[in-house]
C-alpha cells in the first residue's frame, strides 16, 4: 500500500556529513508528518527528527544543532541532512511517516527498511 524508500547511508569519518533522503510512494492520501529513527545494536529505536505538515520539527537532544531533517510536501519526501557526525551516531537510520491513506480515515504509521549510517573515529 504504502512504501517507503531510503537512500544517503554510508560510511563516514567522525566530523563528516551525510544526507538521508526517504520517498514515499503508494496509497496516500495525506501525510501528517515524517520523522527519522534510528537504532544501535543493542539498542531501541529512537526517534531522531521529526517534521510535520506545517513544518513543525521535533529533535533528540543529542542531536540538536547538528541535524536538520526538512520536506517536500509536493513530492512526499523527508531529508535529515546530518553534519558533525560522531561514532555514537552509527546506526541503522530509519524512515517513518504517519499517514492516511483515505480522507476521514485514521491515520497509520509506515516504515522504511533502514539504511546503515557508519562513523568511524
Amino acid at each position: 500500500q504504502v512504501q517507503l524508500v531510503e537512500s544517503g547511508g554510508g560510511l563516514v569519518q567522525a566530523g563528516g556529513s551525510l544526507r538521508l533522503s526517504c520517498a514515499a510512494s503508494g496509497r496516500i492520501f495525506s501525510i501528517l508528518a515524517m520523522g527519522w529513527y534510528r537504532q544501535a545494536p543493542g539498542r531501541q529505536r529512537e526517534l531522531v527528527a521529526r517534521i510535520t505538515s506545517a513544518g513543525s520539527t521535533n529533535y533528540a537532544d543529542s542531536v540538536k544543532g547538528r541535524f536538520a531533517i526538512s520536506r517536500d510536501n509536493a513530492k512526499n519526501t523527508v531529508h535529515l541532512q546530518m553534519n558533525s557526525l560522531k561514532p555514537e551516531d552509527t546506526a541503522v537510520y530509519y524512515c517513518e511517516i504517519t499517514a492516511r491513506n483515505r480522507e476521514f480515515m485514521p491515520p497509520n504509521d509506515y516504515w522504511g527498511q533502514g539504511t546503515q549510517v557508519t562513523v568511524s573515529s
